[in-house]
């Protein structure tokens, strides 16, 4: 058995002693012949090369809850008086490299220079597009932020920053990151990995944030599975009053089923947590599955007309756009 670079502990229902698993779901792994059966099809939508951004300069300190939009997985959640990122990228590309992979087509909703102090970081998996190296840096050198995030994580942040004040959990694992504030690391049906050689050496997460002022739950990429993961957070846990919810990446469905929902089944997960609101996310910024841009946003309404939900409980994220909640937000 190779062995695990990032983490060493004890086999569990989700770890086989070397790498991570989903129990009792779907495989994610890909393997080249699908990876080519996908690309060489060339049914990709075409993509405009930019849109329009109005980027929020956001307060200092928010005394209730406000989610901002960055893009993508990046959002900055401000909640009594803390200021929290998830998953934070404000590179050009989502790629180990600065010169080819997805290029942003959406600037940062917040220009980095115009971030609050920022406290805490949610990091969610190392997946380039929600991990990325040189914003970390960034934000570690002018903010010094706790980071929270999942088993084997931390060895990755800290091969980039020596110093990083990482905090680490499995899944359902509650972390307490002091001022009345605390994450519980949630399952996800997902998978993660750097290069090709650590595929699911690190695990995978969301994030369920208990505030004063209100609980947001950061859901992390994910496929659908049986569904029973999503019960599961609100039967342990407790229905959250915003979930952030992804949307996008999810095309073809041959591929992609296993680890992005669509915004069907992003529906569904908001009706299985019994959330009071959500915002769509993962959608918009970089171009990585074959979906038109806007084609996340429009499935998402019709998949809210066919559940009665009205559209302003499960509203898609604009980035630059900053939304206030009270508890149990239902409306």
């Amino acid at each position: 058995m190779a062995r695990n670079r990032y983490y060493t502990g004890p086999p569990s229902d989700h770890f086989d002693g070397e790498r991570f698993f989903n129990p009792e779901q779907p495989s994610t792994d890909r393997g080249l012949r699908e990876l080519l059966r996908w690309k060489l099809a060339g049914l990709a939508e075409k993509w405009p090369t930019t849109v329009a951004v109005s980027q929020a300069k956001p307060d200092a300190r928010v005394s209730g809850l406000r989610v901002t939009m960055v893009g993508h997985a990046s959002l900055l959640i401000q909640a009594a008086g803390a200021n929290i990122l998830t998953d934070p990228v404000w590179s050009t590309r989502a790629s180990p490299v600065a010169f080819a992979g997805p290029k942003r087509v959406a600037a940062p909703g917040i220009a980095f220079d115009d971030l609050p102090p920022i406290d805490m970081v949610l990091l969610s998996h190392c997946h380039y597009d929600h991990m990325d190296r040189a914003t970390l840096r960034r934000l570690h050198a002018v903010h010094a932020p706790v980071m929270a995030m999942p088993l084997g994580n931390d060895a990755i942040v800290r091969a980039m920053i020596p110093e990083a004040r990482c905090i680490v959990g499995d899944w359902w694992d509650r972390l307490d990151m002091g001022n009345g504030l605390a994450t519980t690391l949630t399952p996800a049906c997902h998978w993660a990995n750097r290069w090709p050689s650590d595929v699911r050496m690190a695990l995978w997460a969301g994030h369920y944030l208990s505030t004063p002022v209100g609980t947001v739950w950061f859901v992390g990429d994910t496929g659908y599975g049986d569904g029973r993961i999503f019960e599961q957070v609100r039967t342990r846990i407790g229905p959250p009053d915003v979930a952030l919810i992804p949307i996008g990446a999810y095309a073809p469905r041959w591929f992609m089923a296993d680890q992005h929902v669509d915004p069907t089944e992003a529906v569904r997960i908001f009706r299985d947590v019994q959330a009071g609101k959500a915002l769509g996310i993962h959608w918009g910024t970089f171009q990585l599955t074959d979906e038109a841009r806007e084609a996340p946003v429009e499935a998402l309404a019709t998949a809210l007309a066919e559940a009665s939900i009205p559209p302003w409980r499960f509203l898609a994220a604009q980035p630059g756009e900053a939304y206030d909640f009270t508890m149990r937000d239902a409306g």
